[in-house]
């Protein structure tokens, strides 16, 4: 415990008073002409295809946008909501508002417009900067009893003849206006933010009904960086792929605030389909994916393996399998041999090597994951092409991770240990508790909830379930309110059936439902990308995913997986019916959060009838 604090006392010490305001100014002035902000260029100009900003210039921006608000109103610690695709514009108006005395607030833009109303209202937002008309539509039905918003501003399609509406161009105008008038005025903003304000208010995705608040500090996030700094040890001036919302605390951390500390580069991917092009472009030196994303990319690349010739197949199972031996065997407690050693560098050499060319990960230091447990085969399957795709863990309450592995001292199939400085232990009900200054104060506007949260002595109640190994390596288990408890007294993780059951290429995605009933049944839906390719490959005729779910051939290799996946359980995990869907999931349906976790009670409702058959039909 002892040495925690001593760490904890040190960080502290590195972070004092730091600001993202004075971070900001000092990377410009140490770092004027390295590249901060790049945007696709579809003009196909001289660049590359990309416009960049450089941290001068991004600076610059900045303090525009920080006149600007100053000019319309905003006054210290109040709030501006943002609803845009990631894109340098959605960083310079969230820090622009920071810089002006405010906080900037991104709300997720597949919210339905009665959430966005209670998020806006919620926070106190005052202004709100929306990227087009696609997300003015999600806020239109409620804008008329929003009467504590000021101003619109409008990146593109601003409304004309509406003075509640103001567009991006405008707005810098004004901006620039303010900031030549009196540029005192903006920088003396800046410097009266202290590191104890408000830099951010997140709104949990909203799993378990109404969204909560999570205000952050600048201390907050700067602790965050700093341990991350630690964990990673990643190099200054690299290159980084933002892509996964700024209303997720693991993007914000990654893509918004540790950028400032490492002055890296990095670049925007506005739509989740351009991914794989995108890390062919700018090999990220680091990426972060949740759950959905690797299993994603891992369905893509088995589908093309799978198009190979069979000597070719068994070629690539073959260096892979070098892969996994050793990564493997380089984990904590792994025992690594010359052997093991001398294949993987002979199978990486003639051909995994390569292959993480071609998906732009020849570069990657650092690839993780969170939010969600990764089923065991696609880190196993990535481990086949030699990347360590490592767990880190954490909650917007603890401003994102409060564990990790790291590169180069992980354990497979754990979350990692506690980042310096940080607290953690295990209640008497197995609940998984933790103590730093990466926690939150609490949730806004929210006393009960926040009593619930953080008991008197500051340890803060994950809601998970989990254990601490004796080399200090933390395992959770499942979500606490989402345990499957049996009619015959059985805890089950559905989360554990869950990663078995998708397993198989096939199956897309699972939800295993039991609590109160005498055996776990599982939903299912097929993978939308691999699913059709299978089907091809077998000469079976289909012309929707649909048609496909009620296949016989399809239904009986969904069945044989859910056999498989039966094996590595205990018999009171075991399923022991399921249903195949004729859909995905996702946010837009409502089954998923924005974060493309399952939304359990949304599907219990959602497919009542579909369940209960499994029980009485």
């Amino acid at each position: 415990m002892a040495e925690v604090l001593e760490v904890r006392a040190e960080i502290e010490s590195q972070i004092a008073g730091r600001t993202v305001c004075e971070q900001l100014r000092q990377v410009a002035a140490d770092h004027p002409g390295s590249p901060a902000y790049s945007d696709p260029d579809d003009s196909g100009g001289p660049e590359g295809g990309w416009r960049t900003l450089t941290y001068s210039a991004a600076r610059e921006k900045v303090l525009q946008i920080a006149a600007g608000f100053a000019a319309l109103g905003l006054q210290p610690g109040e709030a501006v909501a943002l609803m845009m695709v990631n894109r340098s514009e959605h960083v310079l108006a969230d820090l622009g508002a920071v810089h002006a005395g405010g906080m900037g607030c991104t709300i997720y833009s597949t919210f339905a417009p009665e959430q966005i109303a209670f998020v806006a209202r919620d926070v106190g937002a005052r202004y709100a900067v929306l990227g087009g008309p696609a997300d003015l539509a999600r806020w239109q039905p409620v804008l008329d009893g929003l009467t504590g918003l000021r101003r619109i501003i409008m990146l593109e399609g601003a409304p004309g003849g509406d003075e509640r509406f103001l567009s991006w161009e405008a707005f810098l105008e004004l901006g620039a206006a303010t900031l030549a008038g009196d540029r005192d005025a903006v920088e003396a903003r800046c410097r009266a933010v202290t590191a104890g304000d408000v830099v951010t208010v997140l709104y949990t995705s909203g799993t378990t009904g109404v969204p909560k608040g999570v205000p952050l500090t600048h201390h907050n996030v700067f602790y965050e960086v700093a341990s991350t700094d630690r964990l990673t040890a990643l190099p200054v001036h690299g290159t980084q792929i933002s892509y996964l919302t700024y209303a997720h605390i693991a993007e914000r951390v990654l893509s918004l605030y540790l950028p400032l500390l490492k002055v890296s580069h990095v670049h925007f991917c506005t739509d989740l389909a351009n991914l794989g092009a995108t890390l062919g472009q700018v090999k990220p030196m680091m990426f972060f994916g949740v759950p959905r994303v690797w299993e994603k990319m891992m369905a893509r690349l088995q589908a093309v393996l799978a198009t190979q010739p069979e000597a070719q197949q068994q070629q690539v199972r073959q260096a892979m399998a070098a892969g996994v031996a050793y990564v493997e065997a380089a984990q904590h407690g792994g025992t690594m041999t010359e052997e093991i050693r001398a294949a993987y560098e002979k199978a990486d050499a003639s051909l995994l090597s390569i292959v993480r060319a071609m998906i732009g990960f020849d570069r990657a230091e650092w690839t993780a994951t969170g939010a969600a447990p990764l089923p065991d085969e696609v880190q196993r399957f990535f481990a086949g092409l030699g990347l360590k795709v490592i767990d880190v863990y954490g909650m917007t309450e603890t401003t994102g991770a409060f564990t990790g592995n790291s590169p180069a001292d992980y354990k497979l199939g754990t979350v990692g240990r506690a980042e310096p400085g940080v607290e953690i232990r295990i209640a008497e009900d197995g609940e998984i508790l933790t103590r730093s200054p990466l926690n939150t104060r609490g949730y806004l506007n929210r006393a009960e909830e926040t009593r619930a949260l953080l008991d008197e002595d500051g340890w803060l109640r994950t809601g998970d379930i989990g254990s601490i190994d004796e080399d200090g390596f933390v395992r959770v288990v499942d979500r606490k309110k989402e345990l499957i408890i049996t009619a015959g007294g059985e805890n089950i993780s559905p989360a554990a059936i869950e990663n078995h059951l998708k397993e198989h290429p096939l199956i897309g995605q699972a939800l295993a439902y039991g609590d109160n009933r005498p055996h776990p049944v599982a939903v299912l839906t097929l993978d939308g990308e691999v699913a059709p390719g299978w089907a091809q490959a077998r000469g079976i005729a289909f012309s929707s995913l649909a048609e496909l779910a009620g296949h016989g051939e399809v239904l009986k290799e969904v069945g044989l997986a859910v056999e498989a996946a039966n094996a590595k359980l205990a018999r009171v995990q075991q399923v022991k019916r399921w249903a195949l869907l004729g859909s995905e999931w996702t946010a837009e349906t409502e089954e998923l959060t924005p974060s493309l976790k399952l939304k359990r009670r949304i599907i219990h409702a959602k497919y009542a009838d579909v369940i209960e058959g499994l029980y009485t039909g």
